[in-house]
């Protein structure tokens, strides 16, 4: 039935004025604010600082969409070069073409520089942001959506994607297909589950909750690029980002393997971030001041308290309730003081009264 089928969005852009709002940029911005707040949630929880995730992706970020970028521009280098090709468009970025190997090797690299900068080790970074890398890119596949690209084979199934598009060589492009990019953001949201719950369960550490990251997302993106039919290159039967995703899937599992042997567990939360220390000093002194204002006033409170029960317990002449017996070593020595004191000064009294008496009587 036609009328389950996901229609395409009726326009791409708005226009405020004459500044376009393109919803592709909208999507990669919104991608990227919830990958740095989650990064640092989980990077505060790990005992690191709390603006040490977004300072770093000052510098992963533009890294990362240039490499994106470049890989793109590269891989499918026939779009923009050649007999009647404009070289200019490769720069064209809000049109779509974002490949995300590309994206996450040279935002390592802007990473890597980042944490050296701060004095954060990459692989701790890495695993503290991985979930939030999985979500951005679950809302950056939004973004072909509202470009109608990227889509698969034509299907009938009810939740086909209506495509009614004009590619710039004038060629008409009307049916309902795949909706690859639905997939993929779908599959991007469970990946970004999945590495939550695994870290939480396994303690992971040492860079390997990024590598599952990395595994559990090429085995998703293999089967969604099975499924697309825009052009790209193909060998032995296979799209060039099928066998990447197999090479890339190889290298996160070993890296699972060996690195979870050699390293197990996590990283001490002292070492990672130097500047939570400072965060913690900024902190101490008011934490102390309001903790020691609390412990002198409990102990002036409970003096105040013994004072009273002790002054009932002599008027009426009797002993303190067991109950009522003082737990510290120092206040049972100062209680057993002065009963010693007053005890003397008992003695001392009743020798006068008996010297008075003796007087007395030898007059």
């Amino acid at each position: 039935m036609d009328i389950a089928y996901i229609p395409s969005p009726s326009r791409g852009v708005l226009y405020l004025g004459p500044i376009p709002l393109r919803a592709y940029a909208f999507c990669i911005i919104l991608g990227v604010v919830v990958a740095v707040w989650l990064g640092s949630k989980r990077w505060v929880a790990r005992g690191g600082a709390k603006h040490t995730v977004g300072d770093i992706a000052v510098w992963a970020v533009p890294f990362g969409l240039v490499g994106g970028r470049l890989y793109h521009v590269i891989t499918d280098h026939q779009l923009y070069f050649g007999v009647g090709k404009n070289p200019w468009n490769a720069f064209k970025i809000w049109e779509g073409g974002l490949g995300i190997w590309g994206a996450v090797a040279l935002g390592a690299v802007g990473a890597w520089i980042g944490c050296r900068r701060r004095g954060v080790p990459l692989p701790a970074y890495a695993d503290a942001i991985a979930p939030g890398i999985a979500l951005a890119q679950a809302m950056g596949r939004w973004g072909n959506y509202f470009n109608q690209e990227l889509y698969g084979r034509p299907t009938t199934l009810p939740w086909g994607l209506e495509i009614d598009k004009t590619l710039p060589g004038g060629e008409v492009v009307k049916g309902v297909y795949h909706p690859t990019f639905l997939y993929e953001s779908i599959w991007c949201v469970g990946v970004a589950l999945l590495v939550i719950w695994a870290d939480r369960r396994f303690k992971l550490g040492h860079g390997r909750a990024f590598a599952l990251y990395v595994a559990a997302y090429t085995v998703g993106r293999f089967w969604t690029e099975w499924l697309r039919i825009d052009e790209a290159h193909v060998y032995f039967g296979l799209r060039l980002n099928d066998w990447t995703s197999i090479v890339v899937f190889i290298g996160a599992v070993v890296y699972l393997v060996v690195v979870g042997k050699k390293r197990p567990g996590r990283e001490d939360p002292a070492s990672i971030d130097p500047l939570a220390d400072e965060e913690g000093e900024a902190q101490g002194p008011s934490d102390k001041a309001a903790a020691s204002g609390k412990a002198a006033g409990s102990e002036k409170s409970g003096k105040a308290e013994k004072a009273g029960k002790a002054a009932s317990a002599e008027k009426a002449g009797g002993k303190p309730a067991p109950s009522e017996k003082v737990a510290g070593a120092g206040e049972t020595a100062e209680l057993s003081q002065s009963a010693d004191e007053k005890a003397d000064a008992e003695a001392a009294s009743e020798a006068v009264e008996s010297a008075d008496k003796n007087a007395k009587n030898l007059t």
